[in-house]
């Protein structure tokens, strides 16, 4: 693994550091130690904040406050980590086979799998490491809501916690290693191929549709798939009863727009 130190000092000396709108240098006296920030935060923590601060063809704004944001979220999925394996008492769920899901296990997945396609095109794709490091924030989130439901699957966490530590193994490779060997792995997670998308689990079962009179909102509604008609709702039928409906304009999955006159 590249030291961090190095592509840090690169970017002082390539001018694509600044502070409060100013290049760092020696001679105006507003250089930031490397060492000064792993001493304190970690290498990890210089690491995120390198590439999650800007993309990579924009000037990176130092920031100590954005340093801190990072290893405050690398803390909060290592405290995930380790309550998610102190509640499993070492024995660790197969994801092999998922089960029966409920709606909120396809939400986790789909958000999983929906993270994993992000990171992926982002990461790997376009080289757009801030984009790819905010969808991994945004599972983080969805997991600490999903460990509050009293019936989560335990398949579905435990293929949702090892995603998460692969995904994040390239930005923090050092606390992804521990974090892989604490939930039960013999070999080094750098060595584990790439997560792949389950396609199906990015299929949603219902959608909310924004529902529309003469192009105004009047209603939002939670339907299946394709499902089109919205003239059943209670809300909607009142609003269009005793009116003449002149046409019904559908945008599939998004929109239903009905035109009375």
């Amino acid at each position: 693994l590249i030291s961090v130190d190095e592509p840090f000092q690169n970017l002082l000396t390539q001018g694509m550091v600044l502070m409060n709108g100013s290049k760092m240098s020696k001679s105006k006296g507003n250089i930031v130690s490397p060492e000064a920030i792993i001493g304190k935060f970690g290498a990890d923590t210089a690491r995120l904040f390198i590439l999650f601060a800007a993309p990579p063809e924009r000037d990176l704004e130092w920031n100590d406050q954005a340093v801190e944001g990072c290893y405050r979220f690398i803390n909060r999925v290592w405290r995930f980590v380790y309550d998610y394996v102190q509640g499993t008492d070492g024995k660790l769920a197969d994801y092999s086979s998922l089960g029966e899901l409920s709606s909120k296990d396809k939400d986790l997945r789909r958000l999983v799998h929906t993270t994993i396609k992000r990171v992926t095109d982002d990461a790997g794709t376009r080289f757009n490491f801030n984009t790819a490091i905010s969808a991994i924030m945004e599972l983080v989130n969805g997991l600490y809501q999903y460990r509050e439901l009293p019936d989560c699957n335990k398949a579905v966490m435990a293929e949702a916690v090892d995603t998460l530590i692969l995904v994040l193994a390239p930005f923090i490779p050092h606390v992804t290693e521990e974090l892989w060997q604490a939930v039960g792995h013999d070999s080094s997670v750098h060595k584990q191929q790439w997560p792949v998308v389950d396609e199906q689990a990015l299929v949603a079962d219902e959608v909310t549709v924004i529902v529309q009179i003469n192009g105004k909102v009047r209603d939002k509604i939670v339907m299946p798939i394709n499902e089109k008609i919205a003239l059943s709702q209670p809300k909607i039928a009142d609003m269009v009863a005793g009116k003449a409906i002149k046409k019904v304009v559908v945008v599939p999955n998004k929109l239903i727009n009905i035109v009375v006159g």
